[in-house]
Order: structure tokens, then C-alpha cells, then sequence
């Protein structure tokens, strides 16, 4: 297990985070102990939770679940300092955690506190916000997204106000660091430039989805990562399990995610199939586990800080926790490559299904294949770090 500092903290992680969504819902207290368990056991010091966790499915009734089991883990087995505890306030439009309201000075205050005593702490390493009160073109949103309507000085207004707190936080020795989640590269650094002005605490990480279906941070905000240290936390690195195959013919295993969420919000459709099937014929070309080889290539990206696996069954927890220390070869990342040519935004297709409404089909191609030969040549090539 290798491990990375948290942004410009002292604070070091392990390149694999264990996530606790399923806590509460699809897995008892007692299998959520046992996965901390096994994992830690292995050199994992990174549990990712968050206020309204469990999902699948979400309740007012749930909500607060895995925070709790977290805490009574810790409770009963660890030294808390050998734990590096990330978890999150919830975000604006979500009715099960305070009715829906957004991020505010009184809102952390309350949010915060619940998430201490649920955890059984006295302070959390790592204090994120889940998603922007001004919205998000995260989740499957990009194809609706419009920044046109967002009040600017609104936004920094708030933005001033939440660092403001944290940092009151921070002093009161509640929290270690402050994360985004669900953020985008414009709003990512206007966090970064209020805090620079304010001598408020800067923001360490950026918790957003990454996987081989889903690489939009590669471009801007890849550039932010790597020159202002404000490290991913990939979440779905496996895209929820569609990665492994173990949906490709439609199937829906016992007491898989498909059973909450047929689609898998919004990730599976008749356009991902195929580009599945292309993924696990690399991994079989080099002997490669599917879920290894996925995980893997995350955790070789330069702006990765960690990735975020999480799991139902044991079997799972073992196989992605074995991806840790793995490098790929040249020739697997030039196949992998080769599939992102031709299959640069997969997850994204409902967008141009969209936009093809409105565009004759011959004139759709010619336009589609002008706008992304260049670009996605460019996105094959380009590395931040260089």
C-alpha cells in the first residue's frame, strides 16, 4: 500500500479509500466492521463516509447510518489516530438531511456536530462539502447543465462564509482539512482564490467521480490538481461495479446496486455495453482482473490522491484491495488508450442523443466527428505534470 499526502497537509493517506455507502442498508453493522476490519489489516487508513449515507436506497430514516457504524468500529477497535476519517455536509435539493437546505454558517455548525457525535469523535481529518449550493453538472447532469443563471457574487458571498466557518472549525481543533466533492474546475478555484485572500484554510482535495467511463477531470481540472495540490478522491473508479462485467448481458446480481437502481443512476445504458465489453478484453489480452486493471489506472494518474472502492460482498474487498501497488505496462495503457479514442464520453451519450434532436443525422456525424478528432487527440496526450 503506498500513501500520499492529503493537498498541502502532513496528513498521508492510503492510495486506497474504503467507502461506506452501503452501511446500513445493503450491509449490516457487523459486515461494515468486518470490511474496515480486513482492510485496515491491509494498510488501508481511509474511510470515506457522509451524512446522508446509506444509499441504495436513500432515507430520511437511514440517513446517518454509516456514520454511525463507523464510529462504533472505532469505538471498539482502534486508536483514532491511526484513522483518517473523511465525511461530508450535504449539498442544497436532498430531502432526507435538513429538508433540503444548502450550505451555510448555520448549516455546518449543525451538520458538523451530528456527523461528531454520530462518529464518536472528537474531530474529523477531513470536512467536505457533497455537492455546491450553486448546482452540479455531476451526475449524469451535463447534458441540462447551464451556468448562465448563477449569481457570481452570491456564489463568492457563500463561498467566504463556509471557509470562514471551517476555519473557526479548524481552530477549535473539530476538523483537519476542508475537501469539495462534486466540484467543478471555476468553483474549485474560487474556493482556492478567497481562501488565498482571506488567509482562510485552502482546500486539500476534490472528491468527484473517475473511472474509465468517466474521465471529464483529465482536462481543466486535472490542470488544477497537479499545479495548486488539490488532490482527486475518485469516486465509482469501477463506475458502481459496471467495470467488473458483471452487468453485461443485462444481468442484475442478487443483491446488487442494479436492484435499487435499474440503470445505475444513469451509468448503464446501451451505449456503455459495448465500450465494457472492449475494457474486458484488455484486461483478458494481459491477464489482467477487470476491477485490477480499472483501479489500477486510476491510482497511476498524477493529480490521484486515492480512489474510493467500495463493496457488498468480501470477495469484492479482496480483489480491489489487492489493485494497491499495481502498475500497468505500456503496451495495457496504450490499449486502454486505443478504446479511449474511440470511446472518449460513453456515460455521456444521453447529451448528444439531445442535441441530435435538433441536427439532421449526416450533418450530426460530420459535426460530432470535427469537434472530438482534435480534441480527444489532445486528451490522449496531455499530461499536467509535464
Amino acid at each position: 500500500m503506498k500513501y500520499r499526502n492529503l493537498g498541502t497537509s502532513e496528513i498521508k493517506v492510503s492510495e486506497i479509500c474504503l467507502g461506506s455507502m452501503t452501511w446500513g442498508t445493503q450491509n449490516s453493522e457487523a459486515e461494515g466492521h468486518a470490511q474496515m476490519d480486513y482492510a485496515f489489516d491491509r494498510g488501508v487508513n481511509f474511510i470515506d463516509t457522509a451524512e446522508m449515507y446509506p444509499v441504495n436506497p436513500m432515507s430520511a430514516q437511514t440517513a446517518g447510518r454509516s456514520e454511525e457504524i463507523v464510529g462504533t468500529w472505532m469505538r471498539s477497535r482502534r486508536s483514532r489516530h491511526d484513522v483518517v476519517i473523511a465525511t461530508k455536509i450535504s449539498g442544497p435539493g436532498s430531502s432526507i438531511v435538513r429538508d433540503g437546505s444548502g450550505v451555510s454558517k448555520k448549516t455546518l455548525e449543525l451538520a458538523l456536530h451530528s456527523s461528531l457525535k454520530r462518529l464518536q469523535t472528537d474531530y474529523i481529518d477531513l470536512y467536505q462539502i457533497h455537492w455546491p449550493n450553486r448546482g452540479s453538472y455531476h451526475f449524469r447532469q451535463s447534458w441540462k447543465y447551464d451556468p448562465s443563471s448563477q449569481n457570481v457574487i452570491e456564489t463568492r458571498d457563500y463561498i467566504l462564509e463556509a471557509l470562514e466557518s471551517l476555519s473557526e472549525f479548524i481552530e477549535a481543533g473539530k476538523i483537519r482539512t476542508v475537501g469539495l466533492s462534486n466540484e467543478s474546475c471555476w468553483g474549485t478555484s474560487q474556493f482556492l482564490e478567497i481562501a488565498r485572500a482571506n488567509h482562510l484554510p485552502r482546500v486539500v482535495s476534490i472528491q468527484n467521480e473517475y473511472s474509465l467511463l468517466d474521465r471529464k477531470f483529465d482536462l481543466d481540472l486535472a490542470e488544477l490538481a497537479v499545479n495548486e495540490q488539490v488532490g482527486l478522491l475518485a469516486f465509482s473508479p469501477l463506475a458502481a461495479g459496471i467495470l467488473s462485467g458483471k452487468y453485461q448481458g443485462d444481468r442484475t446480481p442478487p443483491g446488487s446496486r442494479r436492484n435499487f437502481s435499474p440503470d445505475i443512476g444513469g451509468r448503464y445504458t446501451k451505449h456503455v455495453i459495448p465500450v465494457v465489453d472492449e475494457y474486458l478484453r484488455v484486461a483478458r489480452k494481459h491477464g489482467l482482473d477487470p476491477c485490477q486493471m480499472a483501479l489500477a489506472f486510476c491510482l497511476m494518474r498524477p493529480f490521484m490522491t486515492s480512489a474510493i472502492i467500495g463493496a457488498t460482498k468480501q470477495r469484492q474487498l479482496e480483489i480491489t484491495i489487492a489493485a494497491a501497488g499495481m502498475s500497468l505496462s505500456s503496451d495495457v495503457l496504450d490499449d486502454i488508450n486505443e478504446v479511449y479514442r474511440r470511446h472518449p464520453n460513453p456515460m455521456g451519450w444521453r447529451a448528444y442523443l439531445k442535441i441530435q434532436r435538433w441536427i439532421q443525422p449526416r450533418c450530426w456525424l460530420d459535426w460530432q466527428w470535427c469537434l472530438l478528432q482534435p480534441q480527444v487527440q489532445r486528451v490522449l496526450t496531455y499530461r499536467p505534470d509535464h
